[in-house]
């Protein structure tokens, strides 16, 4: 009975996933400044060039030695979902229940490592997952499980890290003006780890917003921004959190990727040094480019077309390299 059960839960979840998967069939790069998309089961869709992410980061400034990750906003690859989700029915033995609650048994000691012990990959990938799971608001950080309990309680002598949070009302810094100030101290301090390896348009969004200007981007849906806001706010507390926090933020983040919906657009760069619009997805090596569309294709040859297409995807494994390799240096003590 239990061998059914388990093998109608693998069918349930592959049906969904195949369900869900819905694949670039072709693009094309019209006249218009619109890149028109059709999909594997017909539908289609128009995206305006203008308004989407464009990349001029290509061999110059990704020379060896460069000091700055590169950060394309794009989606989680297909294969990496199931991945995920066949890993929860292996590990779980087909427990729905079980699946979808953090093991107390395989706790870790702090967010990084619980949350690679999940989802595995590298730190595009974390920022990635944490950024997805308080968008969709999977990850609630105004939960009251977050929230720290009223005390008058003193160490004595008094410590550092509670001199640095003793005005928190959660675990995290719950106002804009104690993040930047915990952010600027790690800063002074040397104490930011891999945080240094944020995209500056983050860090400045961070550092540029102040309380009102937060709770308006909340007022006015800029549930993107928000999400990168909290998320750093998280990791600037992220030495401070206790077992428990870290546990139901991994089961957090671990439930919202399990429910990540591939109905969703795909993420399109414009790499303007090729004049090529790149339907790109995150797996657990990196970025991976799913399918390319030239500006006016038609004009070029088959041996320009492929001549492009290798120096895009030298790019990438590029990209890929580089953004291990700061990774793997400055991960440091921080998340050991």
């Amino acid at each position: 009975m239990r061998k059914a059960f388990i093998s109608i839960f693998c069918i349930a979840f592959a049906a969904t996933a195949t369900a869900q998967r819905n694949e670039i069939s072709s693009m094309r790069w019209g006249a218009d400044f619109n890149i028109h998309i059709t999909f594997s089961n017909d539908s289609t869709s128009i995206l305006d060039v203008r308004g989407l992410y464009h990349s001029t980061s290509t061999m110059p400034q990704m020379a060896v030695g460069s000091e700055e990750v590169t950060y394309y906003p794009v989606t989680l690859d297909p294969e990496f979902i199931d991945a995920l989700k066949n890993k929860r029915i292996e590990s779980f033995g087909g427990d729905t229940a079980a699946a979808m609650k953090f093991s107390d048994t395989v706790r870790a000691k702090t967010l990084w490592s619980a949350l690679h012990g999940e989802i595995g990959g590298g730190y595009i990938h974390f920022i990635n997952c944490l950024i997805y799971s308080l968008e969709s608001k999977s990850l609630n950080l105004w939960s009251p499980f977050y929230r720290r309990p009223e005390s008058n309680w003193k160490p004595k002598p008094m410590t550092e890290s509670y001199r640095r949070t003793k005005n928190w009302k959660y675990y995290f810094p719950d106002n804009q003006k104690l993040a930047q100030k915990e952010y600027l101290t790690k800063q002074k301090n040397g104490e930011l780890g891999d945080m240094q390896l944020l995209p500056k348009s983050f860090i400045d969004l961070f550092l540029g917003t102040n309380q009102k200007q937060y709770e308006q981007l909340k007022a006015d849906g800029e549930t993107n921004k928000v999400a990168i806001i909290d998320m750093i706010r998280l990791l600037v507390s992220a030495n401070y959190l206790g077992l428990d926090q870290i546990s139901l933020i991994q089961g957090a983040v671990s439930r919202s990727i399990m429910k990540y919906s591939m109905n969703s657009l795909p993420s399109v760069i414009i790499f303007d040094d090729f004049g090529a619009a790149v339907a790109m997805t995150l797996d657990h090596e990196g970025y991976k480019i799913d399918n390319v569309v030239f500006n006016q294709q038609e004009t070029l040859s088959a041996d320009e077309i492929d001549q492009r297409m290798q120096l895009m995807q030298g790019v990438i494994r590029q990209v890929n390299a580089i953004n291990k390799k700061l990774f793997e240096r400055n991960l440091k003590n921080y998340y050991k």
